[in-house]
């Protein structure tokens, strides 16, 4: 994933063939809805 944050700008997240997020690698990130669908809400 470090990877993919350091070459794309901008981020684009796909969740179940929807388009769940898009925007800067940062805000990605902290984004609560990515981290729910990938993580689990965990990491909150």
């Amino acid at each position: 994933m470090d990877l993919v944050m350091s070459l794309c700008d901008p981020v684009i997240v796909m969740s179940e063939g929807r388009k769940l997020a898009e925007g800067e690698p940062a805000a990605i990130r902290s984004d609560a809805r990515v981290l729910e669908a990938y993580l689990g809400g965990q990491y909150r």
